[in-house]
């Protein structure tokens, strides 16, 4: 009776543990490699255009977004299309400047604070705005039209000789 028992205690702790073995999921198992395709089949034109045509979307940078309103020694403002935020800028590391310096206002920059301090990026697709120029082309084009053409006078006829 005694070893029937202990004989039923393992299997029964047995099977405990390796169910709990066979419940654990089960890890990806990497195929094998896949044979070449056959040289008969290549792939289809339109598939290799739309694979190309694809574009990849640009990361978008990771901070607050906006140009530079005002830089004054320690605090740099940063104006968005919503809002206005000021950076303390004692401990700055750059992304696309050398120096403190070397940020313009106007420029459009991405700010982020970091552990140690902020962190300045610059925006390399952002252009800088341009004054407007004082003639547009098109009122160029206007002034030329308006100017009349000046037209040469005939001379007068020579009298007819009889």
């Amino acid at each position: 009776m005694k070893k029937g028992l202990l004989v039923a205690l393992v299997l029964l702790i047995s099977v405990a543990f390796v169910s709990t073995v066979f419940a654990q999921a089960k890890p990806e198992a990497k195929p094998a490699e896949k044979p070449a395709p056959a040289p008969e089949k290549a792939p289809a034109p339109e598939k290799a255009e739309k694979a190309k045509e694809a574009p990849k979307p640009k990361p978008k940078p990771a901070g607050f977004v906006g140009k530079v309103e005002k830089i004054d020694g320690n605090t740099m403002m940063v104006k968005s299309k919503k809002e206005a935020i000021g950076f303390d800028v004692s401990k700055p590391t750059f992304k696309g400047y050398k120096a403190m310096g070397d940020v313009k206002v106007g420029d459009t920059v991405s700010a982020k604070y970091t552990k140690d301090g902020v962190m300045i990026t610059k925006i390399a697709g952002a252009k800088p705005e341009k004054p407007a120029k004082e003639k547009p082309k098109a009122e160029k084009k206007a002034e030329k039209k308006e100017a009349p053409k000046k037209e040469e006078p005939k001379p007068a006829p020579a009298p007819a000789k009889k």
